[in-house]
């Protein structure tokens, strides 16, 4: 598993590590008259809103956390698929949806998103065989669509339409790996948004199926056998009721075309900790399968299975779990890994299965100044990602490290790609910045010389906007950075509603992103801000482990000073600063707005970590993520997620800006319950007019997907939320570009 696909794992982005045997939460206290069923007399109160929000009877559960006792009134939200939940979720949404729908803006919106999304889009190609295989969406699509090729220059014809597979485009193409001569593809599907994953195999010469069906997995691509006859993956066993159990520990199997799942074989099942959980990749040559080993974020291990001897053992290659190591190919005898292993901002390391002591390893690239965010093996040579003041710089490298050059890029931006083995002779990365939609090059990896494959041309001009990078100083000295994107002539008069984002987890560098709603969002005369906080990867890993347990508030920290310097130097006011997070950015967004209401003037939480004594027991993917949180059960940690946990720190009384949280009702990654509990206690506890919303969103679940047309619904409420909040101008909506 290679680094940047670790990233695909985290809250984020495409899936979440998953975990297997969660700790027992602690024991609720029941108070006098029963306690842990709602009490009917105690109902949300409107306050000075004007709104009458549905009822949300609070519980008498207390829990005992290490001597403190916690109330937890909104116990009873955790069962989603109660009657009482559903009946709640139904009222919310009949209180925000025609409030959202009534707002002015929100039709323009809703148009603009719609034009801006309808371009012609590319991801980047794989190629097998002889064939190219790739994803396009012809812009009026909700769902990018499979084409396999025969050249580049050919159009392709449809493998795979997703589209088609339901009436309400909810079931999506998640992952897709050809075979390694390209005659079958093995290709995974999401229903309703669920992590759960289908996989089936088509063949490329017609477009049928075979009969083979994986169930059972989640996040985990397939790795195909060298003969073409079968794939590794990692799955969960089954229940009687046939679902998957994601509180047992995967295990990895193989599973020969033409038989029955039933009768797939296994490999590997780790035998020394119940909460690591391995994931298999063959060498590029057939000869090793390399199992990766994860639990959290923040070290793993690896080992290695001689798969050219029928009796050959498992065996280990690095065991200490003190840094990362990411398999990125394989020469012969010598496996290349990026590693932390003695290099905070990562280095590329050369390994001998048959000699895997430290001593033996061989530096093919040394640690720099710079965060290593990724490597590639890629045509006998060593490409390297890295992060250079939060956007992407490439070098390549030759197997002894010597440096061959780096790679030409039109700009500060994020490049991802570099993929297809160590034999190749051509490969494709893109390229994308804020106003530059994802561009995908071909890249020759002999003459080092990238070329454009496809460029799609968006529906708008962005020459009226700029970025510019700033740095700021936080609380406590930290130097950090922030990438402002505005109209070229916007005054710096304190007047300009700004909308704030940040992440700052998990080890995820936020590089340049372009995205059809900030666009929008710029058009409505509004300025974007993504700031580049701690628990991210921008400087390597001192910067996410300074972010990370007992460290995280400096995450929080490096928020609020970036809305102060907004503030501080004429960008806005607090009046008119929007922060915008999603998972743990939604975390972020909680945290702050429970810290410091009165520093902004509208906030939103989306998919949000909102319970931080309580996220762990919701699945067993979650307790992942304690590598980044800690966990209540330890008296240390427990007081830090105390101190900042945005459920628990909700303050009657206190005046909140206008918040809309959102959530879907499918989120199995992080379950729809911290986003209730939240929601609730903050419209039971708000002491002035602002209103507290919640949109939940059915049919979905965190994010991977998702379906244009549920985007733009979700954005166009959004963004028209915010033009009220922060009181733009509805006659210069559209006005500033478009």
């Amino acid at each position: 598993m290679t680094r940047i696909e670790r990233h695909l794992l985290c809250l984020a982005c495409g899936a979440a590590l998953l975990l297997s045997a969660c700790a027992n939460p602690p024991a609720a206290v029941k108070t006098a008259d029963g306690g842990n069923s709602p009490t009917p007399a105690a109902v949300t109160s409107p306050a000075a809103t004007g709104l009458v929000y549905p009822k949300a009877p609070r519980g008498a559960v207390v829990d005992d956390y290490h001597g403190t006792r916690v109330a937890d009134p909104y116990r009873w939200m955790e069962d989603v698929d109660s009657p009482a939940v559903r009946e709640w979720v139904q009222a919310e949404n009949r209180t925000s949806q025609p409030l959202l729908e009534s707002i002015p803006q929100r039709e323009w919106v809703k148009q603009r998103l719609a034009t801006l999304w309808n371009y012609e889009r590319f991801d980047i190609p794989a190629k097998q065989g002889s064939r190219y295989f790739f994803r396009r969406n012809d812009g009026k699509q909700n769902l990018s669509v499979l084409y396999v090729a025969d050249d580049l220059t050919a159009p392709g014809r449809v493998l795979f339409d997703p589209n088609t597979a339901s009436s309400d485009a909810t079931i999506s193409l998640d992952q897709f790996e050809p075979s390694p001569d390209g005659d079958v593809v093995a290709y995974s599907l999401s229903d309703g948004g669920t992590d759960w994953r289908t996989w089936k195999f088509r063949r490329t010469r017609d477009g049928s199926d075979l009969e083979d069906v994986l169930q059972h997995s989640k996040f985990w691509d397939v790795s195909w056998a060298r003969d073409g006859l079968g794939v590794y993956y990692t799955r969960y066993p089954a229940l009687a009721n046939g679902k998957g159990d994601d509180a047992a520990q995967p295990k990895v199997y193989f599973h020969k075309l033409g038989e029955p799942q039933s009768r797939d074989k296994l490999v590997y099942a780790v035998p020394d900790h119940p909460t690591r959980t391995p994931s298999a990749e063959v060498t590029d040559d057939g000869r090793y399968l390399i199992l990766t080993l994860e639990e959290g974020y923040a070290a793993n291990g690896v080992r290695v299975l001689d798969l050219t001897r029928k009796d050959a053992k498992v065996q280990p290659l690095f065991e200490a779990w003190d840094a990362l190591y990411a398999f990125i190919g394989s020469n012969g005898n010598e496996l290349y890994f990026f590693t932390t292993q003695g290099a905070p901002r990562g280095r590329v390391i050369a390994v001998n299965p048959a000699r895997p002591q430290a001593a033996n390893w061989r530096t093919i690239i040394q640690e720099t100044d710079l965060a290593l965010e990724y490597a590639e093996y890629v045509g006998g040579r060593i490409v390297a990602s890295y992060v250079k003041d939060a956007h992407s710089y490439v070098r390549i490298h030759e197997r002894d490290g010597q440096l061959v050059g780096e790679v030409p890029l039109p700009g500060a931006g994020k490049v991802a790609g570099f993929t297809g083995g160590g034999q190749v002779t051509e490969t494709f990365f893109s390229y994308m910045d804020y106003l530059t939609p994802e561009r995908i090059y071909r890249y020759d990896t002999a003459a080092n010389k990238a070329t454009v494959w496809r460029s799609p041309t968006i529906p708008a001009s962005t020459s009226a906007f700029v970025t510019e990078q700033v740095f700021f100083i936080s609380k406590d000295g930290t130097r950090v950075p922030m990438s402002i994107t505005k109209r070229r002539d916007a005054r710096q008069d304190g007047q300009q509603p700004v909308l704030l984002y940040g992440y700052g987890g998990f080890d995820v560098a936020l590089t340049p992103v372009f995205r059809p709603n900030v666009l929008v969002w710029l058009e409505m005369g509004g300025i974007y801000a993504e700031a580049n906080l701690r628990g991210g990867s921008e400087y390597g890993q001192a910067w996410h482990l300074a972010g990370t347990k007992l460290q995280k508030q400096n995450v929080f920290d490096d928020f609020i000073g970036a809305a102060e310097y907004l503030i501080r130097e004429g960008y806005t006011n607090p009046e008119k600063l929007a922060v915008h997070g999603r998972s743990n950015g939604g975390l972020l967004v909680g945290a702050v707005v429970t810290q410091r209401p009165e520093l902004f003037g509208a906030a939103l939480p989306a998919v949000g970590v909102l319970d931080m004594l309580r996220y762990h027991t919701a699945s067993a993917n979650a307790r992942q993520w304690s590598s980044d949180y800690g966990l209540s059960e330890n008296a240390e940690e427990f007081a830090a997620l105390y101190a900042y946990s945005p459920y628990h720190n909700v303050k009657p009384g206190t005046c909140y800006p206008p918040t809309l949280v959102t959530t879907a009702d499918h989120d199995d990654r992080v379950v729809p319950w911290n986003s209730f509990k939240f929601a609730a206690a903050l419209q039971n506890a708000q002491g002035c007019a602002n209103p507290v919303l919640i949109r939940v969103e059915t049919r979905a679940g965190h994010g991977a997907g998702k379906p244009v047309w549920m985007q733009i619904e979700d954005f166009a409420d959004q963004w028209a939320f915010l033009a009220k909040a922060l009181k733009m101008d509805s006659k210069a909506i559209g006005a500033a570009g478009g």
